[in-house]
């Protein structure tokens, strides 16, 4: 254990963040935008010589000033960060880091999740956490939790799989979870369980299973903490915005893969995305890596109102501007029925605040 001191670096703390962004890009990282914790370790002098943050329950942004390598100060940088996450009531934690890093957090208690090579590995502090994870999928499926099994089984039987934010469930997410229902035995239906959204998982996750409750085939998930969200992933290891969505699609298609083999799903629907950016790069690495593992991806052609397609980014614009019945050709009765209720309020003052509602 060193001399050394950490201390929380608050935001109103303007020389320590500015040492904690030299140091950052000193080490080639950059702040991450989503933080809501930062501490610091200083010299005597007052010079910061390590960091870490925190958002969530992961673990980001952490760094040692290169003179003071061999120290063993990244060993306490994580421990007080760790301690502060139990300290939060986090005790299931999550960290991203490049991958020549990945043997040092193992030696911390930290085990291997997925890696993109030459990018990023995606850990956890449990060592069969996404393994328990699979086999909570399975059982919930009322399928072996074997993937050898599962595999046989699916021969018998056509599975896909749909992963929607749904923030909120539009006519759009109806209309794919309809055809991909349609067309396949088993639909597995996973609701992005992240609350980065303007429409909290809870809502999320009723109004999608109101809107395909007359769907029979299909099967609901939470994506719980392995399906990560792009408001979320870390950006601080990429060089560009176009980096940062390649290797979040990377890293999420190789979890994908796996969940796909425990379920014996072998096809997997995406909606066209003609507004989103970041859905649109998504997509075309999704049609380029998942038959390479024997799951075909259906890009299906998004519905339309009034010749435009129907996005939730509309949805939220206008109840941005308090055009609720403009709604009704974009949403299903159990949506619109939900915004027009007094139970929605704290939603719509939540979108209502938000300076910007469309995501790119």
């Amino acid at each position: 254990m060193s001399d050394y001191v950490i201390s929380k670096i608050y935001p109103s703390d303007r020389r320590g963040n500015a040492q904690v962004d030299e140091l950052l890009m000193r080490e080639g990282i950059r702040r991450d935008a989503n933080l809501d914790y930062t501490c610091g370790m200083f010299d005597d002098d007052m010079r910061l010589i390590a960091t870490g943050s925190l958002f969530g329950n992961t673990l980001r942004c952490m760094a040692v000033d290169s003179a003071h390598r061999g120290e063993g100060l990244m060993n306490e940088i994580v421990t007080h960060l760790v301690e502060t996450q139990f300290a939060r009531g986090n005790t299931h934690l999550f960290l991203y880091t490049k991958c020549d890093s990945a043997v040092f957090f193992r030696d911390l208690g930290f085990y291997e999740i997925a890696r993109i090579e030459g990018q990023i590995v995606f850990m956890e502090n449990r060592r069969t956490g996404f393994a328990d994870y699979l086999k909570k999928l399975a059982q919930v499926s009322g399928r072996a939790s074997d993937p050898c099994a599962a595999q046989r089984d699916g021969a018998a039987q056509k599975a896909a799989a749909l992963v929607m934010n749904a923030n909120p469930f539009t006519l759009g997410h109806q209309y794919l979870a309809e055809k991909a229902a349609a067309e396949n035995d088993v639909l597995h239906l996973f609701v992005v369980s992240e609350d980065a959204s303007l429409v909290p998982f809870s809502v999320r996750r009723r109004l999608v299973t109101e809107g395909t409750a007359h769907l029979p085939n299909v099967r609901y998930h939470d994506s719980g903490p392995y399906i990560i969200s792009s408001a979320t992933f870390p950006s601080y290891f990429q060089k560009d915005e176009a980096a940062v969505i390649e290797s979040h699609a990377r890293l999420d298609l190789a979890i994908f893969v796996r969940i796909a083999e425990a379920l014996g799903i072998t096809r997997r629907y995406v909606g066209e995305e003609p507004f989103s950016l970041v859905t649109g790069i998504y997509n075309r690495i999704m049609q380029d890596e998942l038959p390479r593992h024997g799951i075909e991806c259906s890009v299906v052609p998004r519905r339309q109102a009034d010749g435009a397609a129907i996005s939730a980014s509309t949805v939220r614009s206008l109840i941005k501007s308090g055009d609720l019945n403009a709604l009704k050709p974009l949403v299903p009765e159990t949506t619109l029925r939900y915004f027009l209720s007094e139970e929605a309020a704290p939603v719509i003052r939540r979108i209502r605040g938000e300076e910007n509602v469309i995501h790119y």
